[in-house]
């Protein structure tokens, strides 16, 4: 009989296992991932596309051609697209990146031939409207002049350029004058980009649906993106604080840059950032925050995209506490690369680290988010479960070793605004 006056021996799961994607390759060359799970009835039809901002030969085409999409067709208006899609509960996001454009369709699986229809028709025939795009640059300009307003939005756009370059396109912030000189014409050219896609799948899909989503997706034109090779110079040690007039407060930014997804080190890389400033319970936060109060919130995070990765630390401070923030960070980079791991903080961080990525994959969508990072990034199957596995086995010796080679605060670009 069960002695409920015993509390069961505690069990660490350390498994991840993602939902088993098929892969259809259809008539026009176009891979559709279908992720299949769930028990309720929605279903959301994610297109990735190869036309981000690394495409872009004239700034801001690929932008604002995104955001310009589903605002007009041959027959159609903005208004009326938005309509249908709110007649049968669906919903349309498009997400303009660096590296690619999303066009995610959220919609109930019975109401999926209209909404997809329409989205057949928002891809083959946008048109791109004048007066769309004069309203677009207007709001982008206006919430350009608030950002520009704001600490924390200079100092990471002053860190992407520093890093990147000012004309690369992970460094680029667009400015006024380059979105005042878009026109439709330039959208409807940099739409010929949009022309290498992989459609990913997720929720609950019977055979008729797939049926459909394969139909629809055959009669999209699909042609391989030519790589675009970017050169730029290295990036090297700085430490510049830039005053705004009026701030009480700086935004800090420090950081190098780090290493892509499929790098052998960057589980490695990104645990040791776990346990600098990845949680609330990590040192930077302990430091600067609990026991200096110098700071609400900091955080450090590593960045991968497609070409290339930064590490990124971040906090908000009062100006005249910049000095000693500065110190304080530095001190605790040093730290990491000389000093063991107490093994009661490496546990903590530990299952912090396991524990929080096992929640990511509670939903089909989710399960999705992860498969689609697997596939764009060319990635094994198995390649979560390896990193669950990497971070549980860690050594704090690897952790000194991991540290001093790509978080050594003397390599380290360190900004302040404010």
């Amino acid at each position: 009989m069960l002695d409920r006056t015993v509390a069961p021996a505690y069990v660490q799961d350390t498994s991840f296992s993602l939902i088993n994607p098929r892969i259809k390759t259809l008539g026009n060359g176009a891979d559709v991932v279908y992720i299949a799970g769930g028990s309720q009835d929605v279903i959301k039809i994610e297109l990735v596309f190869k036309a981000g901002r690394w495409y872009e030969t004239k700034w801001g085409s690929a932008h604002f051609t995104a955001h310009l999409l589903s605002k007009g067709t041959a027959s159609k208006s903005s208004y009326q697209i938005a309509q249908l899609f709110d007649l049968y509960g669906a919903h349309l996001e498009v997400t303009p990146g660096l590296d690619y454009v999303s066009v995610a369709l959220y919609s109930l699986t019975k109401n999926i031939q209209p909404v997809l229809s329409l989205l057949q028709e928002i891809l083959l025939e946008p048109s791109f409207p004048e007066r769309e795009l004069e309203q677009s640059v207007s709001i982008y300009i206006q919430n350009l002049k608030v950002n520009l307003e704001k600490t924390s939005f200079l100092a990471s756009k002053l860190f992407r350029n520093t890093l990147f370059g000012e004309n690369h396109p992970y460094g680029k912030e667009l400015g006024e004058s380059e979105v005042k000189s878009l026109t439709s014409s330039d959208l409807r050219g940099f739409y010929m980009n949009f022309k290498d896609f992989t459609v990913f799948v997720s929720g609950k899909v019977d055979a008729a649906t797939e049926k459909f989503i394969d139909a629809t997706f055959s009669s999209l034109e699909k042609n391989t993106q030519t790589q675009k090779n970017i050169s730029r110079n290295a990036a090297k040690r700085v430490h510049q604080e830039v005053e705004k007039e009026g701030s009480v407060q700086a935004s800090l930014r420090l950081g190098t840059e780090s290493v892509i997804r499929s790098h052998p080190d960057y589980a490695k890389i990104i645990f040791s950032a776990h346990i600098l400033g990845g949680y609330f319970g990590s040192r930077l936060m302990k430091n600067i925050r609990e026991e200096k109060g110098l700071t609400y919130g900091i955080y450090a995070s590593v960045q991968p995209l497609k070409q290339a990765g930064y590490f990124v630390i971040g906090a908000d401070v009062n100006k005249e506490n910049i000095g000693i923030t500065f110190e304080e960070i530095r001190k605790e980079l040093r730290r990491l690369r000389t000093e063991e791991v107490p093994q009661d903080e490496l546990l903590t961080a530990r299952n912090h680290f396991i524990g929080s990525l096992q929640s990511e994959i509670t939903t089909p969508f989710a399960h999705a988010d992860k498969i689609k990072t697997l596939y764009l990034s060319k990635l094994p199957a198995d390649y979560y479960q390896k990193m669950i596995s990497t971070v549980k086995d860690m050594t704090t010796a690897q952790i000194i070793s991991t540290a001093d080679q790509y978080l050594n605060e003397e390599n380290f670009i360190e900004l302040a605004v404010g």
